[in-house]
């Protein structure tokens, strides 16, 4: 049996050529897990939620609602970077329940909605609900996770 002599320029420049794919793939997948999303909430109960937002815009606060987040899965809620030190949140079950122990007084709607201010709620039609402040410390990406089911 005769045995082939490899040559090593070929073998070199298929190594050059894998490692150059490679690259390329990693910084692909890279690339793409950068998601543009600066505050996320990952829900890790075995229920679904229902999440209200709140914060600063433009130098007045404002909630926005809803989104809805099921059982070990993470929603993008706010795709900007950050610029607020606190985010302030509002959960419920899917009965409408608070499952978050919450101090701050902020406005909702039972359907989707986004609310100017959050003095006031009943005498402006909305509904008032306590919301939990998160801290991000002042970083521009935050990620909450919710764990438990009872405030």
């Amino acid at each position: 049996m005769e045995r082939r002599r490899r040559d090593p320029i070929a073998l070199n420049a298929r190594a050059n050529l894998a490692a150059i794919a490679f690259a390329t793939l990693l910084l692909a997948l890279l690339s793409a897990g950068q998601a543009r999303a600066e505050f996320t909430v990952c829900n890790q109960t075995l229920d679904v939620v229902n999440l209200a937002v709140g914060q600063k815009v433009d130098d007045a606060d404002q909630t926005d609602g809803w989104w809805t987040i099921g059982a070990n899965q993470c929603v993008n809620v706010i795709r900007e970077e950050l610029t607020n030190r606190y985010i302030y949140i509002y959960a419920t079950d899917v009965f409408g329940h608070a499952i978050l122990a919450g101090s701050t007084d902020m406005c909702i709607e039972r359907r989707r909605f986004s609310i100017r201010g959050i003095t006031e709620c009943w005498q402006r039609g909305h509904i008032a609900a306590k919301f939990l402040e998160v801290d991000t410390l002042e970083q521009v990406r935050w990620t909450f996770f919710l764990t438990g089911s009872a405030p």
